[in-house]
Parts: structure tokens; sequence; C-alpha cells
């Protein structure tokens, strides 16, 4: 499509602090197809990844296994890179923060900041809780003890540095206001607007004390630089960057970035933090964020302290690597999250790749050598029920593009595979089998193998972007060399008098679930209960119910206003192990609501959910938040939480009576 300009790209850069599950290496994925689709639209694609290697969590993990940081960190991110080659991932750039020109830049920018008066000594003061490791505020504390936990606190304070965010500001809400497409999706936007830019920033520490597994501050060196400052800057330090004027020409070329592509649960720092450190160093703002939705296992986030983390390599050892591709980026929605799991995982694989797919292209292959030896050839005898086929090949490309333009990778994957369906109908409706036995029909037989391998040419090659070895094993079996994206907007570019390969691969074999499970369960033996201890269902039959209260009349009751509500956002609460805060769509209104499930509830989860809602409740600061009604749970004696939601689907707003 000819030479359309530079496309910088980046992933966030995974934490090196142990291996990556599939929900972590979905991202790389994703990246990686939107990279290689940019190649194919003719883009010159600059793709950078790599792993953030510094902070307490990695300090104290390295002490725990009795190796250096950099010791230990040097493990993590050869098993991260290991993980991104596995999965046929094409990135121009491993970046590590380690790397010495990575570190000297980003000191030197940590000193920029503050000779221009953006950066400034400060403290941390307060009361601290140590178990929790947080401060709090004398309003914070209930009866005078760490509202989290319960324990007593004392008088703390430690020296930091910290960053003028409100300085920089305004100027970020009038540039996120006259660039729509920056913060993607828009209820991303949304988010960081009301719930962070609008109500005001808060300064920004970024230096700690209390660790040493961090860059120093070349100034002041019992600090060192805070992990976001020092991770945030790979994008720029990667390709070239200098504080002191003299970027290479590869920054010139590559800077600003087309797309950063993160977590959802990391869009603020790249969407205000990231931003307005530009913004103070005089940098042109990335062109756009997209914070993608997570990867989740059976109905919650991958976690080892759940025991539900599945890993890419494991995957890949039952069903391959582009099966692995295509289910993170088939099953994701744009905005929701996507779920996976073993079963879900065999039967994409038998319905989509093995059936749709392998099946069609095998059955295509093998008439072709059953009835003309595997030679593919064009007579022009046509019928109307071709032309439905030709003009789906022809908007394929076409609908896949604009879907790629909107990064809805899923979308495009689902219009391909709809092109091999039609495939798969077109066989049906033509019987290739029954005019096998007319001889007067052999020049139409041959046009209706000649219109499936075109069709499957097209398909085949528009896959390369999202399982790049499926696509070149497709092209190699048709005989076929790929066309690129421009010569697909011509139907008949196969050339007539190909040779089809004589012995078809099986693409993608068919699984037997209760195999795979059996298998699964080897892997994963299920925890075996300890002798004599009873099951938990016998345990809580044993206990007294809860106690309840005092009975109301039915004015009191009626004083009380219930409705449904959805959550449009929700966060934990700084500085607390119990808080939640949601914004709660009621209607035509949205409430904020603090609530105490965090322990069973993740943040990222909560987005989407229909809930019932106090919506008079008074409100109410809880841990120095605003608190605008309340969430309707029940609580077991075991103090296990469930939201209550509607039974059916309704619509927020609707009353509760």
């Amino acid at each position: 499509m000819g030479d359309k300009g530079k496309y910088y790209l980046t992933t966030a850069i995974a934490y090196a602090s142990g291996k990556p599950h599939i929900g972590n290496t979905y991202e790389i994925v994703l990246a990686d197809s939107i990279a290689r689709f940019r190649r194919a639209e003719g883009y010159d694609v600059f793709f950078q990844t790599g792993t953030d290697e510094h902070g307490q969590k990695i300090e104290l993990k390295a002490g725990e296994a009795g190796v250096t940081p950099k010791e230990f960190v040097d493990g993590a991110a050869a098993e991260i890179k290991r993980i991104w080659d596995l999965m046929d991932t094409s990135y121009d750039k491993f970046i590590r923060t380690t790397d010495e020109d990575h570190e000297r830049q980003v000191q030197k920018i940590f000193k920029k900041l503050y000779d221009q008066g953006d950066i400034y000594k400060g403290a941390y003061e307060g009361w601290y809780c140590t178990p929790c490791e947080s401060f709090w505020t004398e309003s914070q504390l209930v009866d005078g003890k760490c509202p989290d936990c319960g324990r007593e606190v004392k008088k703390a304070k430690e020296e930091a540095y910290f960053f003028k965010m409100s300085k920089y500001a305004d100027r970020l809400i009038d540039h996120i206001n006259t660039h729509p497409e920056f913060i993607q999706p828009v209820s991303r936007k949304n988010e960081m607007m009301n719930n962070f830019l609008l109500p005001g920033l808060q300064d920004l520490c970024v230096s700690r004390t209390s660790f040493k597994w961090g860059i120093p501050v070349t100034f002041d060196e019992k600090h060192v630089v805070y992990v976001w400052l020092d991770a945030l800057t790979n994008y720029i330090t990667g390709v070239g960057y200098d504080a002191d004027g003299d970027s290479t020409e590869q920054y010139k070329k590559l800077w600003p970035a087309d797309l950063h592509l993160i977590g959802k649960d990391i869009i603020r720092f790249h969407t205000i933090y990231w931003p307005i450190f530009l913004m103070a160093l005089g940098e042109p703002l990335p062109k756009q964020v997209f914070g993608h939705p997570w990867l989740l296992q059976g109905e919650g986030k991958m976690s080892k302290s759940r025991g539900n983390v599945l890993y890419a390599d494991e995957l890949v050892e039952f069903f391959g690597v582009d099966a692995v591709r295509y289910f993170v980026l088939h099953e994701m929605p744009f905005e929701n999250d996507g779920v996976i799991s073993w079963e879900l995982m065999v039967e994409r694989l038998n319905s989509d790749l093995a059936n749709t797919l392998g099946n069609l292209v095998n059955r295509t292959i093998s008439m072709t050598n059953k009835y003309f030896g595997g030679v593919v050839e064009s007579t022009g005898v046509t019928e109307p029920v071709d032309e439905e086929l030709k003009a789906l090949a022809l908007e394929t490309p076409l609908l896949v593009q604009a879907s790629m333009e909107k990064l809805r990778v899923a979308d495009a994957l689902t219009q391909i595979f709809a092109l091999f369906k039609r495939c798969n109908k077109y066989i049906d409706e033509t019987m290739p089998w029954a005019l096998a036995k007319d001889p007067e029909k052999q020049d139409r037989l041959k046009e209706v193998l000649y219109n499936l391998t075109e069709c499957i040419a097209i398909g085949g090659e528009l896959l390369e972007a999202f399982m790049p070895g499926t696509s070149k094993k497709i092209l190699e079996q048709i005989g076929v060399a790929p066309r690129g994206l421009d010569a697909m907007g011509v139907y008949g570019q196969v050339p007539s008098g190909i040779k089809v390969t004589e012995k078809p691969e099986i693409l993608f074999a068919r699984q037997d679930l209760k195999e795979v499970m059996a298998k699964v369960e080897a892997l994963h033996p299920a925890p075996a209960q300890t002798a004599g201890e009873a099951p938990k269902e016998a345990e809580a039959a044993g206990k007294e119910a809860i106690p309840g209260k005092p009975e109301i009349t039915f004015e009191e009751f009626g004083k009380m206003e219930f409705k449904v509500g959805e959550i449009i956002a929700c966060e934990e609460v700084k500085n607390s192990r119990k808080l939640l805060c949601s914004q709660v769509k009621i209607g035509d209104g949205v409430k904020q609501i603090v609530s105490g499930i965090r322990p069973q509830y993740q943040a990222e989860d909560m987005v989407g959910k229909k809930v019932m809602v106090l919506v008079n409740l008074k409100p109410a600061k809880l841990a120095g938040v605003l608190s605008e009604g309340m969430l309707l749970c029940a609580e077991d004696e075991n103090g296990t939480l469930a939201l209550l939601s509607p039974e059916k689907d309704m619509p927020s707003g609707a009353q509760i009576s």
C-alpha cells in the first residue's frame, strides 16, 4: 500500500517480579497484531516492549530468594522475553529499565525537572501503620487506630521529592478536550476527567528513601527515583531521547508515539502523569493511549494467591501458538473484560480452528488433488451463487482494515472467519462431489475450486497479523505468494494453473475435552483435604444464625430509596486495603460510592455490574473519600460478601420496591 510513514507502538513494560500469566501475555500479542497489520498497510513500524525492573517489591523478592536484585531481574526479564518470543511477537526493541543508557537519562530527566522547579523536596507525614505500610491523616483514623487493620499507629515522616502536577493540569484538560482520540476507549477518558483531573490533582511523590533498589537521584543519593517516573520514561529513552537536547535521529523520527497500548488498570499513569512529565520536558504528547480490558480466568482476575493462573507456555503446549493467539485476540471485547478457561479453549479450537478453518483448507486442497491432480484453474464458468462469495471476499479486507483502524482486533478476526464460514456454505451450495460425477460440469467444478482457493488466499493472508504461522502454512499449501492489501481489491489474483500441495497438513487437530481436562488435572492437581478436616459446609451448619436487628415500621422503611445502578468505573481507595470507590450510574446521574468489599472484589471486575443501591443515604467520608450511597450486599457468617443484583437485566435507575 506504499510508504505511509512511521508508526511507533509500545506496550507497557512488564514488571519483572515473576513469570507473566496469560493475562499479561495478552497485551504483547494484541500489540503484535497491530504492529503486523500496520506493516502490511505500508507503515514503517517500530514496536517496543520490555521490563520494569526497580522497586521495593523486587528488592524484597530478591532478598527472599537469596540473590541480589540485579540477579533476580536478570532471571525474570529473561523469562518474560522467552514468553514474548514463544508467542511469535515481532517487537523491534526489548528495553530494560536497568539498561545503563536508560538509567543515565532518568537521572538527567530528574535533575532537569528539579532545576526548572517542577520537582521540589518535601515529606510524607502522618500516622503510620507498619503492617499496612500506610500513612493516615488524623481524620482518617478510627478510634485513634489504623482504619484498615485496627492496629496501633505511630507518628512518622519520610523525606521525598514531589512533582507539581497541578501546574500542568489545565493544559492537560485542554489537550484531552481538543484531542478526542487521545484516550481510548471513551469510557477511560471520562473516568480520568471526572475522577482525577476535574476534582484537582495532588502533587506526586517521585522519590523514595525507604528502599535502595532504584535509580539514585544524582544530587541526593539517599533517594531513588520512584517507579513511575523511571518506568514511564522508557518510551522516550528507548528510542534515543536525551534530556540535554542531544536526542538521536531515531528519536526525532519516531516521537511522538502513535500508540501506547496498556492495561486499563494503569490508564491514570499514562494519561495524566506521563503527559504532564512530557509537558514539563517540552516534548510532544503521544497520539493515543488505549487502555485494553482484562483477560480473566473463569469469573475473576488471575492471581497466584487465588491459584487460578494460566500461563502462555502451558497453553501453547496443549493447543499451539496460533490457537492461543487466536483465542486471546478473539475472546477479548473492545471495552469489557474477556474470559479464558481450558473448556473455552477446547471449544474454540474445535469449532473455529479445526472445523471452520482447518476443515475448509483441507477439503479444498483434497478435492483439487482428487479431481484435477492438484491444479487450480479458472474457467470463467460462473453461476449467480458465486456473486455473494466474491462480494464478501472483496469486502472483507476493507472491513478488517476499518476494524483495525479503531483497534477493534476481535472484530477484525470475526470478519476474516465470516469469510471462511461463507466458503464452507459455498461448498454446501455448489456440491463439488456432485459436479465431479458429471463430465459436462468439469469446467464448473474447476471454477468452484478456484473461487474457494481465491477466498482462502485472501483470508489466509489477512490472518498474518493475528496468526502468522497459520497464515504462512495456508498460503504455502495452496501454492500462493502473499499479494499485499492493495491487490485484494481485485478478485482473481490467484494465478490460474498453480498447484496445491499433494498432502495437506492438518492445521488444527480436534481435541477431546475430557482428555484435556484429565491432563490439566495431572498438571495441576486439586489440593487434597487435610486428614480430619471437616468440610466447610458441615462447619458452617454448626454455627449460630446471624442475629437480627430491631423491627422497623413500614413508614421507616419507606424513607429509604433503593434503585438499580450500573458501575461505570471503580478503583481502589489509596492507603486502604478494604475500600473500593465506585462511580455508579443511576438513571441520568452518577453517584460515587465507597464500599468495604475490596478483599473479595477486584476494582476492574466491578465495571459493568448491575447492583442494588441505597441512594438516599446521607453522604459521608470513608478514608477521606466522599461516599454518596450504599451498595447492597449479602454477608454470611464467615464474612463472605456477595453484591446483590437484579435477577433480570434492568436499566440503571429502575426503582426497587
